[in-house]
């Protein structure tokens, strides 16, 4: 027998109790369901072989089912406020591997940033290798906690980093990233046999900070909406 590729399979992680904005995976964003952007993304992916939603809720489901994802019936229990997304992806990467065997790299899409390229996905993909146990993606800092970044002690302000009170201009201070929501991509015996993405190395993967929303609230799906339009909808 020859040997045989293993596959990557995608995956969307979407609970139905959302605070921020209720409903929010399949509220409809200008033309689709938020959750359909990242699904009709990895449909055009050719390395991804299997893309598939892990939910407990019924509505999204059916969102899921229409745009050609398998589902992942989310155990309640992982679906909870308080219920760590790391818990969510052991179960289905067990659940995949029950079903499917082994596979060879692990890629979350969350729902929330929809103005995601193709090309951010594929290299995001690209990126994992064998020094790395996951990749990540980050934008540029607008705030910088050596620099500009302020906490609540005793009722006065101070600088969260406070050995750093001696740099006075934001050039001086170290460049700083905001984590992203654009791709996770990972081996899943790292994720299975860990409990935190900063179990391993972790790489990072830049993106511009117009692709790089997630969508938290209504300011963020209206600034979302805004963006989309300009540049006519479209992923790439």
């Amino acid at each position: 027998m020859g040997n045989c590729k293993l596959k990557n399979y995608c995956y969307v992680f979407a609970r139905g109790g959302s605070k921020g904005i209720p409903k929010k995976n399949i509220k409809f964003l200008i033309d689709k369901p938020l959750i359909a952007y990242s699904l009709l993304i990895a449909s055009e992916i050719k390395s991804i072989d299997k893309f598939f939603v892990s939910t407990d809720c019924q509505e999204i489901k059916d969102v899921a089912l229409e745009y050609g994802a398998e589902i992942i019936d989310r155990p309640l229990e992982l679906a909870q406020d308080e219920s760590p997304e790391w818990l969510a992806w052991q179960h289905a990467i067990d659940w995949t591997i029950n079903k499917y065997g082994d596979f060879s790299k692990f890629i979350s899409l969350p729902a929330t940033a929809p103005l995601r390229s193709k090309n951010d996905i594929e290299t995001c993909i690209n990126a994992l290798d064998s020094s790395s146990d996951i990749v990540v993606t980050i934008t540029n800092a607008y705030r910088n906690p050596f620099f500009n970044m302020v906490k609540i002690d005793d009722g006065y302000l101070k600088l969260v980093n406070e050995q750093n009170d001696k740099i006075y201009r934001r050039q001086d201070a170290p460049l700083v990233f905001d984590m992203t929501t654009i791709a996770y991509i990972s081996k899943p015996k790292f994720i299975l046999n860990n409990n935190s993405i900063w179990s391993g190395r972790v790489k990072g993967v830049p993106i511009p900070k117009e692709r790089a929303i997630d969508i938290d609230d209504y300011y963020d799906f209206e600034i979302a909406e805004f963006l989309l339009k300009k540049r006519g909808s479209k992923n790439d």
